[in-house]
């Protein structure tokens, strides 16, 4: 498998050093920036299988990065692990109401971002490489287009099976139904949002197993979310 494509954007010169040392020694493919401006280019460039973006940056601000990152398709669903100094709710709230996947508060150990960067990756790589994807007791072949509950083979439409594999990839992860209509129909999609719920209905009764419960959450006034079994 490919090193990981790792952004960084970090203003604090020694931390971006110390970062992109410790990253590099992992196997990771590092590209560092201190600018917001810079970071949106970079990513349409090429993009990463992972952001580190701090919130005070220079130029376009780290919060701001994060929510044009998330409009664009090529990085729409690209994890984001914010670095800040703020410590309060309500930031922390905020930071991940725009898109961000976790949120890590400085002073912090190189260490701790390091797994937790080990740890989104491991969610989301099997998706990138083709690989079989597992959460709880599902498991999803892209290659085969097969998937399975508790080893038993399931009957899945191309939506239904669109939207289940956005939903493992994402585990857990709260979509509203903007955000799945652009991710499974595609950014700028005439399709309205009570389809999503149409698909929802069905990818629910094509997972149903007997005595099993339903790993589809619905969450109110947000949308929908992949809770595994």
């Amino acid at each position: 498998m490919s090193a990981p494509k790792l952004l960084l954007v970090e203003d604090d010169l020694a931390l971006a050093e110390l970062l992109d040392y410790r990253f590099e020694s992992e196997g990771y493919d590092v590209r560092v920036t201190a600018d917001g401006d810079e970071a949106l280019v970079l990513a349409a460039e090429e993009a990463p299988d992972l952001v580190i973006l701090d919130w005070m940056i220079e130029g376009t601000s780290g919060i701001e990065v994060c929510r044009r990152l998330r409009r664009e398709k090529a990085t729409a669903h690209v994890p984001i692990i914010m670095l800040t100094a703020r410590e309060g709710e309500d930031d922390r709230i905020r930071g991940l109401e725009t898109g961000a996947d976790d949120y890590i508060t400085k002073p912090f150990s190189p260490r701790e971002l390091l797994a937790r960067v080990s740890a989104v990756l491991r969610r989301v790589r099997p998706a990138l490489a083709g690989e079989t994807i597992e959460a709880g007791d599902m498991k999803l072949d892209p290659v085969a287009h097969r998937v399975e509950r508790r080893g038993r083979p399931l009957q899945i439409g191309p939506t239904e099976y669109r939207l289940l594999k956005f939903f493992m990839e994402h585990p857990r992860r709260v979509f509203s139904r903007n955000q799945l209509l652009d991710a499974v129909w595609g950014m700028g999609s005439e399709i309205e949002e009570r389809t999503v719920d149409v698909h929802i209905r069905r990818l629910r009764k094509a997972i149903s197993l007997e005595n099993l419960r339903d790993p589809i959450r619905t969450v109110r006034s947000a949308g929908y979310a992949l809770e595994p079994v």
